[in-house]
């Protein structure tokens, strides 16, 4: 698979195979690309907690907020949550500007993903502190973002911005998850 590839496969999934385990050795790797990706400052101040034990998944599964865009879903029915789950953490007695480390080096998780697989959804819907009690972080440890890990079950499809200009992704009763994107030759403003 062919970077090209991978992008067009990271979507961000809701519903996931529940069966499929995700090993820790997994996680690891995938922290990994993040741990060797570009840094703001090279200040490396973003830490990670791991999960993919069953009671801790439900636990994290109660503390966020699934898909916006779509109020009357509840988010995954059982056997078809996340097997897995990667906390992004800011380590503030390094830094407090973790601003593109977070955009970057989730990217290169998301992408590691996509490579073994996987799918995943991002969180900032997150009751933080909260989890931040449950998992019993020092103060100098703030979660910026929860990842939800699994073998996507869901098909999603990118398609163009309605005319409505409506952006919010939506399903069809087949639970097909469409995701409105701008075409490319609105984005380039200008070529020399």
């Amino acid at each position: 698979m062919n970077i090209k590839d991978i992008a067009y496969k990271n979507r961000t999934y809701r519903r996931f195979d529940q069966s499929h385990k995700i090993d820790m050795v997994t996680l690891e790797e995938l922290v990994d690309l993040a741990r060797v990706t570009s840094s703001g400052g090279n200040f490396q101040a973003i830490k990670f907690v791991l999960v993919n034990d069953p009671e801790m998944n439900e636990v994290i599964n109660y503390n966020i907020k699934w898909a916006a865009a779509l109020p009357e879903w509840p988010g995954p029915a059982e056997g078809e949550k996340p097997t897995a789950y990667i906390i992004t953490l800011r380590d503030e007695s390094i830094s407090k500007n973790t601003f593109w480390d977070l955009g970057l080096w989730t990217q290169s998780i998301l992408m590691g993903a996509v490579e073994k697989g996987l799918g995943a959804c991002q969180f900032g819907n997150v009751k933080y502190k909260e989890l931040e009690k449950i998992l019993e972080l020092p103060e100098n440890l703030v979660i910026t973002s929860v990842l939800a890990l699994g073998k996507p079950v869901e098909k999603v499809v990118l398609v163009d911005i309605p005319q409505s200009g409506k952006m919010d992704y939506y399903r069809d009763n087949d639970m097909v998850h469409y995701v409105p994107k701008r075409k490319l030759q609105d984005l380039i403003l200008k070529k020399f």
